[in-house]
């Protein structure tokens, strides 16, 4: 069994992580308090992989989940001690060359308050609701519109 590819990103409450695998069969994965043990088979050769990280600090098993998609699976760890950054996923500090940070996804949220949080969640909510059916009609070739404009008067000539 080889080890699958992962990439990993911390948030206030969960630790993500993802496993890059295409067309995972037989998912299996096993949550405990200090460990997450995930394993599959992939591709149409059925690769086998398998990956046992000790995690950096506990979980809660019962609160986290896992969901594969076509192209990875993707873990969702709850934090048992929430609030609290996790400076690196595994317990050890050794680096592992199948492991590395998901810079796409990842957000420093130790310096942001709270008043932040809820103005950004409330700019997402509003830009996911913006729908385009009741934007104005910008065609501008109407004839009943002034075409002319400030700056399409003659330039006088250069001396």
């Amino acid at each position: 069994m080889k080890p699958a590819t992962a990439k990993w990103y911390d948030r206030r409450d969960y630790v993500f992580i993802e496993f890059c695998v295409e067309d995972s069969k037989d998912v299996h994965v096993c949550f405990d308090k200090t460990k997450i043990d995930f394993s599959c088979a992939s591709g149409t050769n059925n690769i086998k992989h398998q990956n046992v990280v000790e995690l950096y600090r506990e979980i809660d098993p019962k609160e986290s989940k896992h969901r594969r998609t076509d192209r990875s699976v993707l873990c969702c760890l709850r934090k048992v001690e929430t609030g609290k950054a996790w400076p690196r996923l595994t317990k050890d500090k050794t680096r592992s060359n199948c492991l590395s940070v998901d810079f796409n996804n990842w957000k420093d949220w130790e310096d942001d308050s709270d008043e932040d949080l809820n103005s950004f969640d409330k700019f997402s909510e509003m830009m996911n609701s913006m729908g385009g059916d009741d934007l104005p009609d910008l065609d501008c070739g109407d004839e009943e519109h002034d075409t002319t404009d400030s700056d399409d008067e003659k330039m006088p000539h250069l001396e």
